[in-house]
Parts: structure tokens; sequence; C-alpha cells
């Protein structure tokens, strides 16, 4: 992986890891309002562009950040862009009994992101987060880097590391998203 990189002020996700001292790569593309709410697969569009590889070879490796509530309480879920969170298994994962997606509007407040930017990184308040185990599997994974339009590629050790999380199976494999519009 590429060496540290600094942002300047950043975001509170870079500046959380260059803190840290975290080896991450920030990787920047021109967010198409036009996207609606599939930022995650834009996401991963713009980065095998910009990577030079094939998007199905990029997509398993970039996450998106969800904002649950297990039993009241709100829970980061970290999951594949190409997959659905499956809610049962992440209140298991949680210690919980139920969930529920975040009000959008709770997250952006609780996070201080706005939807399609949230970073699981610098968050307002530090919340539970869970990671799905399919990170383990590679050497670095992509997640939003604290605004739409930027991601941070580091190591699911250190994003685990940073977050206080844990793992656990937590997403619902979909088809890809390479091929779609």
């Amino acid at each position: 992986m590429a060496k540290k990189s600094r942002t300047g002020g950043g975001t509170p996700a870079t500046v959380a890891l260059e803190r840290a001292g975290v080896p991450f790569t920030v990787h920047a593309y021109t967010h198409d309002p036009s996207t609606g709410l599939s930022y995650g697969a834009e996401a991963a569009r713009a980065l095998g562009a910009a990577l030079g590889l094939d998007p199905a070879e990029v997509e398993p490796r970039v996450f998106k950040t969800l904002v649950a509530e297990v039993d009241g309480a709100l829970t980061v879920a970290v999951v594949p862009v190409s997959a659905t969170l499956d809610l049962k298994a992440l209140a298991s994962a949680a210690g919980g009994k139920r969930a529920t997606m975040a009000d959008p509007a709770a997250a952006e407040r609780t996070t201080g992101y706005v939807r399609g930017g949230i970073s699981p990184l610098g968050q307002r308040k530090a919340l539970p987060t869970v990671l799905d185990a399919s990170a383990s599997a590679f050497e670095t994974v992509f997640v939003s880097a604290g605004k739409r339009g930027l991601e941070v590629e580091l190591a699911p050790a250190a994003l685990l590391k940073l977050t206080s999380g844990s793992t656990a199976p937590i997403a619902r494999r979909q088809s890809s998203i390479a091929g779609r519009a």
C-alpha cells in the first residue's frame, strides 16, 4: 500500500487516521449527484477506473457504512457495497435481539457525516462497529473517508483497531454491481 497520504485539514476520518499513524491512501473521484442513493456502486466503479482494474476486481474490497439500531442503540455496520446488511446477523453480532435501519437524520446527526459519506472513522460520537467478516480476505479495503467522492484504503485490522470494532458475517450477498449502470 502507498505510504500515508497527508490531506491537510482533511475530514474527521483522515485526521483520525493521521493521528493514529495508520498507513492509508486517499482516493478521490468526482461524485455524480444523479447517481441517486447508489453511492457505494459509484465508488466501486470510480475506484476500478482510477486504479486501472476491472470493477469486478475492486468491488469486493469496497465497503459501505450503514447505521442501524440494535435494541434501540445506534450501531455501525460495514458491509461490501455489493451486499445487503443482514439485520438479524448484525443484532446477534452486537449482542442484541433486534436490529432495524436507523433514521437517516439520526445517523447523520450522530456521526457528523452526510448519507453517502458516512465513514466508520472519525465519527462525532463513536458507535459500536461491526465489520463484515469478508473483509479479512483482503490486504486492504476501501471505506468512505467522510464525504461523497472520497474513499480511504486501509488494512481491515487497522479499521477494526481504530473503531474498536468486531467482525462477523453480517452481509447477504447480492449479484455483482460491476455491470450495473
